[in-house]
């Protein structure tokens, strides 16, 4: 088959997380975090409330009516069998002073929020929202989506025992049909 499907992908339309307290919600994500809440969307059974953070990029927020709610709180990069599939969320900041203005930000709000964190090709903050979701906030010291990716890089490509794909990526550039 020579034909091959590329999207043109525009950023992710929106990340759908469940919250008990959408007000809370509303009050961290714009009040603190200043995303803009730009959509809603309600019937009997829940709300969902969308927040802007960046060109086609959203954040959302159900609340289910009546719905059993277990919250926890999660730590970012932290294992927790409660959180089979899903770790955190990063939120891209264009530059280090912005993560250190959002890290004050969040200091001034009274909320946890760990030092600066330097893993190489990022840095980044970690912190959770009212809700317990484990977030993080990193700038790209060397922005990887501004190029193709140089796939034996290893300030990009860091993982010394790689897993197959990457290793085909690596040798021919491409993967071949499984």
């Amino acid at each position: 088959m020579t034909d091959r499907f590329e999207p043109q992908w525009r950023g992710i339309n929106h990340l759908a997380l469940v919250t008990s307290d959408m007000d809370a919600t509303v009050r961290f994500y714009h009040g603190v975090l200043g995303a803009p809440l730009v959509s809603t969307v309600a019937t009997s059974a829940f709300r969902h409330y969308f927040f802007d953070f960046g060109s086609h990029c959203t954040v959302a927020f159900f609340e289910y009516a009546g719905g059993p709610s277990e919250p926890f709180t999660k730590q970012a990069g932290v294992p927790d069998a409660r959180a089979a599939q899903f770790d955190h969320l990063a939120l891209n900041v264009p530059d280090e002073e912005a993560l250190h203005d959002l890290r004050r930000r969040l200091k001034g709000e009274d909320c946890d929020v760990t030092d600066v964190v330097d893993h190489g090709a990022v840095r980044s903050i970690y912190f959770t929202d009212p809700n317990g979701i484990a977030l993080e906030a990193s700038w790209w010291v060397r922005d990887p989506t501004l190029a193709a990716p140089e796939y034996a890089d290893p300030d990009a490509f860091g993982d010394p025992d790689p897993v197959p794909a990457l290793r085909e990526l690596q040798a021919t550039g491409s993967l071949g049909r499984a």
